[in-house]
């Protein structure tokens, strides 16, 4: 039987910053679904923000309520906004490498909703660059143990308290995991959508074993649609073109030419402006104008946007790019308090499969990696510093035939989450 102090589920930017902000002391197991690659987190392109000094604060806290349409809880909003110096001062100490001048100052982007440029950024590949470092400083860890293609399947309970994950590793077998601590560090939900930027492999299971465990989950039915993708008739994941084009002057026009919204609007607003046209025009996309961000700009600043579209036959110095919105975020989730704690004992969770209503209904963009990052030290100081019932002295057999066919299960899973997303919905309109 394995044990641990600490299990983390999801090897993205939250899970790896939950490990580096436990002490040595502590033995960890982290589980990825996939490869390690496969996380949102490295999909990020535009940037993560930070407060710009005091004066900047009244606005970064209203961007943000306003894009969340008041719906965010301003405390989560002001603990995140408060942190933001310290989470970048401690990226830049794991080598991230923000873009600076030509004097070494960090230099800020803007994007739609945002009333002043305030998000760092590496090139169009800010998530990349934050999670590559993140796991390069947890794989130097002699307390850590990351284990790929390694699925969770199940909760493991003991006298209503977290005990431990059952998992299912990469030869097929089942095995319990049991820890202290156990931390949902597991992403989105693109997985269950056709048209998505996420990877395919991110189907919230999290969300579907907390169904099944009666653990309190938070406005599920709040499902962001980013207004931008590269359209494709290919099946597969969406490819992302970053808000920071429409921040840099990148322009929206119908199949006729038009120009037909505000490019800076919050996404919701710009996406569903798109889908209006869209049904007007009866057209399967718009078009996306890189050209007034200048040349220079975006081979500086955008190299694999350009490059991506250049595959796909679009010249973006030349021509406008069609465009398609796409699920691409979950501000619901996992109902979690300021610490990170969940309604069951002993379990945590951070990221994007955790909803502390710091995004409300609508998340202001470059504000996830930052979120993330935020509450996933805030549930690491909570696992160290926080009060916890004891650890069980045994724990109770598990029934594996309970578990069937485990891609069956699986898919089921998939049918709870979608399932308890409509009731939601149809409970909010």
């Amino acid at each position: 039987m394995k044990t641990y102090d600490v299990l983390i589920a999801g090897c993205g930017a939250a899970g790896l910053y939950c490990a580096l902000n436990l002490p040595d002391t502590k033995k960890i197991c982290m589980i990825c679904k996939g490869n390690l690659d496969e996380s949102d987190s490295y999909l990020a392109q535009g940037g993560i923000c930070m407060l710009r000094g005091e004066n900047d604060y009244e606005s970064y806290f209203e961007d943000t309520l306003k894009a969340g349409h008041y719906e965010n809880d301003p405390r989560s909003v002001d603990l995140m906004i408060r942190s933001s110096n310290t989470i970048i001062k401690d990226l830049i100490g794991y080598g991230v490498r923000f873009q600076t001048d030509e004097k070494g100052d960090l230099t800020f982007t803007k994007e739609g909703a945002h009333s002043k440029p305030r998000i760092l950024f590496h090139e169009d590949q800010t998530g990349r660059e934050i999670t590559t470092r993140l796991l390069k400083a947890v794989q130097k860890l002699g307390n850590v143990e990351i284990h790929e293609h390694t699925m969770m399947v199940d909760l493991l309970e003991e006298n209503g308290q977290a005990a431990g994950l059952l998992v299912q590793k990469a030869d097929q077998t089942l095995e319990p995991i049991y820890a202290q601590s156990i931390v949902l560090a597991c992403g989105g939900i693109g997985g269950l959508y056709e048209n998505s930027t996420n990877f395919p492999s991110l189907t919230g299971d999290a969300l579907a074993i907390c169904l099944k465990h009666h653990i309190e989950l938070e406005n599920i039915d709040y499902i962001q649609i980013h207004p931008t993708t590269l359209y494709s008739k290919k099946k597969g994941r969406r490819f992302l073109l970053s808000e920071s084009l429409r921040g840099e002057g990148a322009l929206l026009y119908d199949v006729h030419g038009n120009r037909f919204t505000n490019e800076l609007l919050p996404r919701d607003v710009v996406s569903a402006a798109i889908k209006k046209q869209m049904k007007k025009d009866d057209s399967d996309y718009v078009y996306e104008d890189l050209r007034p961000i200048g040349r220079e700009t975006l081979l500086q600043h955008f190299p694999n946007i350009c490059s991506k579209c250049l595959e796909e036959g679009y010249d973006v110095f030349n021509e406008p790019v069609p465009v398609v919105p796409a699920q691409h975020y979950f501000m619901g989730g996992i109902k979690i308090d300021l610490s990170g704690r969940t309604s069951m004992p002993n379990l945590y969770a951070c990221g994007e499969t955790s909803c502390n209503k710091v995004h409300g209904a609508n998340r202001l963009a470059s504000n996830s990696l930052l979120e993330s990052l935020v509450f996933a030290r805030r549930a690491a100081d909570d696992i160290v510093f926080g009060e916890h019932k004891n650890k069980p002295d045994s724990y109770a057999a598990i029934e594996y035939d309970q578990y069937g066919n485990i891609s069956e299960l699986m898919e089921q899973y998939k049918k709870d989450v979608l399932s308890e997303i409509e009731r939601v919905s149809q409970s909010h309109e």
